[in-house]
């Protein structure tokens, strides 16, 4: 799967996004090795804490399915009235760069749509330097 076909899922996962509160709508889309595609969207609830992330459903989907090995994810998200071509960067927040960091390695890609750019690629390791793991607790 090319990174525009990943970004396109992320897209689509978006406008699925519910967010009532906010209105910053997300999508992600998860690549697992094995070539299986997961998606997530944001869910937000009014105590604003139960609230998950678009990468975070994305992940415990996969997880659910018993696969623990991913290549890459694309997360697209914005205001609710703003158009898939507008969107600009829209990086995972810390919680999500942790639950990444579980079971990903480094060199683990972050793709995010970028207005001005087209696609940005992120490793992991550039947006979680230092990052505390499983092999911290071995």
């Amino acid at each position: 799967m090319t990174d525009r076909e990943l970004m396109n899922e992320a897209l689509a996962a978006r406008k699925m996004a519910y967010a009532p509160y906010s209105r910053f709508m997300v999508g992600a889309a998860l690549l697992a090795k094995d070539g299986r595609l997961f998606t997530g969207c944001n869910i937000e609830n009014a105590a604003y804490s139960p609230s998950n992330c678009a990468e975070r459903t994305a992940f415990f989907s996969a997880v659910k399915e018993g696969v623990r090995e991913f290549e890459a994810i694309a997360i697209a998200g914005g205001m609710a009235d703003t158009e898939d071509d507008a969107l600009d960067t829209c990086t995972p927040c810390g919680v999500c760069r942790q639950v990444m960091r579980e079971f990903c390695s480094d060199d683990f890609r972050i793709i995010v749509h970028d207005a001005a750019a087209g696609l940005r690629t992120y490793h992991l390791s550039e947006l979680l330097p230092a990052g505390f793991g499983p092999e911290n607790l071995s």
